[in-house]
């Protein structure tokens, strides 16, 4: 009787405590029943642990920026749990079960680890789902396992390992087509893709995949045309003073940025200047913005400083290279993914355009639009963030004229761009006119770029910028 009781009943203390006195060998077959109790039933259902599994680039600790369910919410599968920030992006976790909510693990701003409980899930026993005895002694999913994670921006199916796969041949898996259970890119669908390239130059997005902005000239009142007499205006923000120190601790992309920049401290940098009349490309970027803006997209001049940037580098490619930790060998990378620092809210991020020596400035500016959107909002991902191979900063959209700039390993080159004034300069008859001026100024790494290869690159970028029409001999 106490043992059928002990099966029916979905609590075991109870049991236990009423009848331990009574029934001392039952109650030790009770306890082994209470182990069971515990990892295979509970009331109707199965409780599984569903851990945070592997992101990838070596990441073992996010932090939980917004959850989209609470405990006794009812989820499927994919469907969006939380979104979690690590130091290189923005990552939107989503179930692998379906289910309720029992437990959440994390509250807001509170650091999850790789390979720990992020919720736990009560499933139906029916469908043969693994015990969560079993999902709590495992160790850390293992990189041959699916991972439900989803970077906003790219909705795919893979697993940590097709994906490293990827990201090393610089592959954006919305191009690749899987073959798996929904539509799950698999290990062969990439080797695949590679087979139908020809050459290690590979292709752009395709155009479909570009969704431009929503177009917001109704909106936004327009910016007034003589910029050189805009006023800085003083954010108004409460001042608070407490007379304590604050102490916070260094998360997200700072995290990311006292890295980086600490790799960067080992590069001795070798520092170039120049300054660049812009007087026909800003005349020429008048005339193709209304083109543009029926497109749906804003023109500004960084897609042809991007452009230009590339058919320079075709021409000086060891600005388009990296070097390994042991400096012995230097790796030319084929494609150009130039990067944009961005100023955002949650600090410092270099996305990168893709394959930029396959691109019109057209392509590039979508992109940049596209992940200019994204920045803002704080949804951009890793692959936007990842694999760039050369850098342009325009802080003249903030101010100055001249900068410092500090590489980006393993990146061997960057660029700094200040603000475009309007100044006096003389032209071939000794006529004094009014020119479009702007200062860049470079940082190279001195170990296997000299200054001379330095110069050279910057005076043919100068040269396509100055005379944009030139650029029309190289284009592809």
């Amino acid at each position: 009787v106490c043992f059928h009781r002990v099966r029916s009943c979905s609590s075991i203390r109870f049991i236990k405590s009423k009848y331990v006195c009574v029934f001392d060998k039952s109650a030790l077959k009770f306890s082994h029943q209470q182990r069971l109790f515990r990892t295979s039933a509970v009331s109707c259902g199965q409780i599984v642990q569903f851990k945070l599994s592997d992101i990838g680039e070596g990441i073992t600790e996010v932090t939980v920026k917004e959850w989209y369910i609470k405990e006794g919410d009812s989820v499927s599968q994919f469907d969006s749990i939380c979104e979690v920030q690590s130091d290189k992006a923005s990552v939107t976790i989503t179930s692998r079960y379906d289910g309720v909510i029992r437990k959440l693990h994390y509250s807001i701003d509170d650091i999850a680890f790789v390979g720990k409980p992020l919720v736990d899930i009560e499933i139906d026993a029916s469908k043969g789902v693994a015990p969560e005895e079993d999902v709590v002694e495992t160790p850390p999913m293992s990189h041959e396992e699916h991972t439900h994670q989803e970077i906003k921006g790219h909705k795919t199916l893979a697993t940590p390992a097709v994906r490293r796969l990827a990201m090393e041949n610089n592959i954006k898996l919305s191009e690749v087509v899987g073959t798996g259970k929904d539509n799950r890119i698999l290990k062969e669908d990439i080797l695949n893709y590679l087979a139908k390239q020809t050459g290690a130059i590979l292709p752009p997005s395709p155009k479909a995949e570009i969704v431009p902005p929503p177009r917001k000239t109704e909106t936004v009142p327009a910016a007034p045309k003589d910029k050189a007499h805009k006023i800085p205006i003083p954010v108004s923000r409460p001042i608070a003073f407490s007379g304590k120190d604050k102490t916070e601790p260094v998360t997200g992309f700072q995290k990311a940025m006292v890295k980086t920049m600490s790799a960067a401290l080992k590069i001795p940098h070798f520092g170039y200047c120049d300054e660049i009349d812009l007087t026909q490309l800003v005349q020429l970027r008048e005339e193709l913005k209304p083109l543009a803006e029926l497109r749906g997209v804003k023109l500004s001049f960084m897609p042809f400083f991007i452009k230009a940037a590339s058919l320079g580098l075709l021409q000086y490619p060891i600005l388009n290279a990296s070097l390994d930790e042991n400096c012995q060998n230097v790796t030319y990378k084929a494609s150009h993914n130039i990067g944009v620092a961005m100023d955002t809210e949650q600090g410092l991020i270099v996305p990168n355009v893709k394959n930029v020596q396959v691109c019109s400035v057209f392509d590039i500016a979508v992109e940049l639009n596209r992940l200019q959107s994204l920045g803002s909002a704080g949804q951009l991902g890793t692959s936007d963030l990842t694999g760039g191979t050369f850098t342009l900063s325009n802080i003249g959209t903030i101010g100055g004229t001249y900068a410092k700039p500090v590489i980006l390993p393993p990146e061997v080159a960057i660029g700094a761009l200040g603000k475009i004034q309007v100044l006096p300069r003389f032209n071939g008859k000794g006529e004094v006119f009014k020119a479009q001026i702007m200062n860049v100024s470079w940082s190279a790494d001195h170990r296997i770029i000299d200054g001379a290869t330095m110069a050279r690159f910057s005076n043919l970028w100068k040269s396509y910028l100055e005379n944009p029409a030139s650029m029309l001999l190289d284009l592809k």
